[in-house]
């Protein structure tokens, strides 16, 4: 049913990277969205009128809410589409994670909405009238909002959609939730028990914790979130089997939105290399990276010296040296200069946040092994940099 709705309203599904297409998937899914929840909402509000059930009549609220949630995603998908412009020249691509943060502030809201509801009820609890009637809406409900999670988790999963995955997460929530009210119905229908308030507390903590969730999912992309150790692994495998590559450090990349990535690195070259063969291969590697990953890549040469024997064995000490004061730092740009009574040993050393000390802390680290080298007097010149890629 996914693939008959995906190849029925858009031609071209496996090009989910392109904005348009995007936008028709963000259609599909907040068409398909309003009108369930609606039918939902009808049916559920019809069900808690026949049987007097808060439970009930909080549930049809939270489809309609939900109905709410996917007019705002089927926005925000129109508006991400839009082309770059003076004012935005990264694009409207974080629009998407905005309308995921605004369908998980809906879902916290009927949380917290429903559980003073259903506090309310259990301090004034009243008596339910079983109907096999609300009873079939219920029953209907939860497979229909079975389906729903199994639709948009799978497109969300498809196009890498944080907004497709929170509506999701939030089917599967009302899945729980209208399972707990159909549970209370028959509870309550049968035994005359009042756990109807109770069991609305219950189908608030199952939504609460579903908003969490969707609100972290969106948030962490708008907050700048590490980008996918694999991605990172696969681009470092890319530019390191360029021959002229020796190496490769500060590599940060940009999240503007699903599809809207961009990169920068510092590659290490040879000094001694003919310096346009190596501008040739960094604008092939840039190519490449656009072609094999869709990210606009801008890449820094950094030339050091790679024949001298004194220079590369100093190299390896030091780095040795650095990674007894922290197994995970990292060196680069190493270079050696000679002065009338030291050696300057220059280079960047990357700290990862998992370390706890200070920049000047980890240069006074440093500085403190340099007698350990043979043949000093040593000097260190530490640049500190973080890492911002595992």
């Amino acid at each position: 049913m996914v693939d008959f709705l995906v190849k029925t309203f858009i031609s071209r599904p496996d090009d989910w990277e392109d904005p348009e297409i995007r936008q028709r998937y963000g259609l599909l899914t907040g068409g398909v969205g309003i009108c369930l929840n609606l039918l939902l909402s009808l049916g559920k509000f019809l069900a808690g009128l026949i049987t007097g059930s808060i439970a009930i009549t909080a549930d049809a609220f939270n489809n309609l809410s939900d109905a709410g949630s996917s007019v705002v995603t089927l926005v925000g998908f129109h508006m991400a589409a839009k082309k770059a412009d003076d004012d935005l020249p990264f694009g409207h691509g974080r629009m998407e994670y905005i309308s995921g943060l605004i369908v998980a502030a809906a879902i916290l809201l009927v949380g917290v909405e429903l559980a003073k509801s259903s506090l309310e009820k259990i301090l004034h609890p009243e008596d339910i009238t079983l109907s096999w009637v609300s009873v079939g809406i219920l029953c209907a409900a939860i497979l229909v909002k079975l389906w729903m999670f199994y639709f948009n988790r799978t497109l969300g999963k498809r196009i890498d959609s944080a907004a497709m995955c929170a509506t999701a997460a939030d089917s599967l929530s009302d899945v729980a939730a209208t399972s707990a009210v159909l549970l209370g119905t028959l509870v309550g229908g049968f035994t005359g028990l009042h756990i109807d308030g109770w069991v609305g507390i219950l189908v608030a903590v199952f939504i609460l914790r579903a908003g969490w969730g969707a609100a972290k999912d969106t948030l962490d992309p708008l907050l700048g979130q590490s980008p996918d150790p694999t991605l990172v692994h696969a681009i470092e495998k890319t530019v390191m089997a360029h021959e002229l590559v020796t190496g490769i450090h500060d590599l940060i990349i940009h999240d503007y939105g699903p599809g809207r990535s961009m990169l920068s690195l510092h590659a290490e070259v040879p000094m001694d290399a003919d310096m346009l063969a190596v501008h040739d291969v960094i604008d092939d590697i840039e190519r490449e990276l656009k072609e094999k990953f869709h990210i606009e890549a801008v890449i820094h040469m950094d030339p050091i010296a790679t024949k001298d024997p004194l220079t590369n064995e100093m190299k390896t000490r030091v780095a040795g040296l650095v990674r007894e004061i922290d197994p995970d730092m990292t060196i680069h740009d190493f270079r050696m200069t000679q002065g009338p009574h030291h050696q300057n040993l220059i280079f960047d050393v990357v700290v990862p946040h998992s370390c706890d000390l200070t920049d000047d802390e980890v240069k006074a680290r440093i500085a403190g092994r340099m007698g350990e080298l043979p043949g000093g007097p040593y000097f260190a010149v530490v640049s500190v940099d973080r890492s911002y890629a595992e």
